[in-house]
């Protein structure tokens, strides 16, 4: 079949072909979209049926779901997410992580009570500059010649910005929210053809291993004893049963005095009774170690 011109208009999509599309994409993926949400699929599907030749929604999705191998389903997903994402996000959260949480690794260190050893998952890491601001608030307060060993795992279900985040590859405005001595030791600076863009240096990658990883799934490859797990501003787009499904997932991978950080619009209040808060979107398992309930940032 001849590609269809980019100015060529598909049909529109229908009532039943976007129940379809809804259905799969909940089912895959956890993602619920609401019937509102019927122009954004239109508008986020519409380039791929242009570049395989398709005019009709009905054609892309027997296509999708005819696919054995699963590399249309990861297409299509990956044209749905949404990855707003920026460094050091939610500024309160890291000022937490410095003044509170890692005091607290690193005296329980010193007697003896844990390793010398920070665990902690990006779990939807979009094009990385979430588990590189990780990296680089870790390395600050934890250098390797102290002893600390750290892993950062980091994963997201679009195979898109993943690869954006392997790169490791920005504009160089996107370097406003990085405090300056970090950028310093952690960034380089492009120059010639690379002429306003950064790059994140060896240090900084050496503790990230990233890989593709769908929160629907049955089970997840991530090593349980996570000291922390960054899921931020992905439980909106799941239905309450999705939700309680995957957070109760999460918190079996913490140790029993690891965190949970949510998005600031996310809560957990009355919605699950293993954690308590500590700070705004920012949780723990009932009953943990450490004393840390009337805690608060100086």
């Amino acid at each position: 079949m001849t590609s269809l011109s980019p100015l060529t208009a598909l049909d529109p999509i229908s009532d039943r072909e976007f129940r379809a599309f809804q259905e799969l994409i909940y089912r895959e993926a956890g993602i619920h979209l609401a019937p509102v949400k019927k122009v954004l699929l239109t508008g986020r599907l519409a380039k791929r049926l242009r570049d395989l030749g398709l005019q009709r929604f009905q054609d892309y999705f027997e296509r999708v779901v005819g696919d054995t191998s699963g590399a249309e389903l990861v297409i299509l997903l990956d044209a749905i997410t949404t990855n707003e994402t920026q460094f050091f996000r939610e500024p309160r959260q890291f000022d937490y992580l410095e003044q509170v949480i890692y005091p607290e690794w690193q005296r329980r260190a010193e007697e003896g009570r844990r390793q010398r050893a920070v665990r902690i998952w990006s779990a939807a890491c979009s094009s990385g500059e979430e588990p590189y601001s990780l990296a680089m608030s870790l390395l600050q307060h934890f250098p390797a010649e102290s002893g600390w060993n750290l892993e950062i795992e980091a994963s997201d279900i679009s195979t898109r910005v993943l690869k954006r985040a392997q790169d490791g590859v920005w504009a160089m405005n996107r370097s406003a929210h990085i405090p300056a001595h970090l950028l310093k030791r952690f960034m380089l600076r492009g120059t010639g053809s690379q002429e306003g863009l950064m790059k994140a240096g060896a240090e900084v990658r050496r503790p990230i291993r990233f890989s593709r990883l769908n929160l629907n799934d049955d089970s997840y490859p991530v090593r349980p004893g996570l000291d922390a797990i960054f899921c931020r501003n992905v439980l909106i787009y799941f239905d309450q049963a999705s939700r309680a499904h995957v957070v109760n997932r999460l918190l079996d991978l913490l140790t029993p005095d690891g965190y949970l950080f949510l998005g600031h619009a996310e809560s957990l209040t009355g919605m699950n009774d293993r954690v308590r808060s500590v700070a705004p979107a920012i949780y723990t398992l009932r009953g943990a170690d450490g004393g840390r309930g009337g805690e608060r940032l100086r």
